[in-house]
């Protein structure tokens, strides 16, 4: 059954829209972009998808946008308030054997720069910002070398840039999709469910 509410972070409270797993099964908790909010297409068909495999998902909304404003936080605050989150949750959901974490965007930087603080067992990146737009020489591929088996899912007209793949890093390309990937968000959500399921997280 879903629960929805609001959680206290540092940075304000945050809300949660968290469907629980079945006992033994594992977690993916999204974060959003930075204009964003947790009902964007990718996020919804991933959410919806993984949900049919026999896990649970997490959707975070940030504290900034709970508060209605579209400037993000600075990072700092963005990490802050997330490991707040993933701590509220282990502790509402302590059987749960692993806990992967990721998000779109921003929300997928926010997720790789967390993830080993938190505990998780792997990173989804969707449309991952590898640079701002005609800036590639300002690189955040460095972000992703959490060394966590990680899955960044972005589009071949990404005007943020595709990342390369590396150790425990896989990287698919979805043809004719940009930065928000609205092309085709179940395709893209089939990749994150098969992804878990190599891994045995997923059904």
């Amino acid at each position: 059954m879903r629960h929805d509410d609001d959680i206290d972070t540092p940075r304000g409270p945050a809300r949660l829209r968290f469907d629980p797993p079945a006992d033994g099964a594992a977690v993916l908790v999204l974060g959003h972009g930075a204009g964003g909010d947790v009902d964007a297409p990718d996020l919804t068909a991933v959410r919806d998808a993984v949900l049919a495999a026999g896990a649970g998902v997490a959707l975070v909304t940030q504290p900034y946008r709970v508060a209605g404003r579209r400037a993000p936080a600075p990072a700092g605050h963005l990490d802050e308030a997330w490991t707040a989150v993933l701590a509220e949750l282990r502790r509402r959901a302590p059987r749960v054997p692993h806990w992967v974490v990721g998000g779109r965007s921003s929300g997928a930087r926010v997720a790789c720069r967390t993830a080993a603080a938190v505990g998780a067992a792997g990173v989804v990146a969707l449309a991952f910002p590898l640079h701002p737009p005609g800036r590639p020489e300002r690189s955040r591929a460095g972000e992703l070398l959490t060394g966590l088996p990680t899955l960044v899912v972005n589009g071949d007209r990404d005007p943020f840039g595709v990342p390369e793949p590396g150790p425990g890093i896989e990287v698919v390309v979805r043809p004719g999709e940009r930065h928000d990937l609205r092309g085709d968000p179940a395709g893209t959500a089939a990749v994150v469910r098969d992804w878990l399921r190599v891994h045995g997280w997923s059904s």
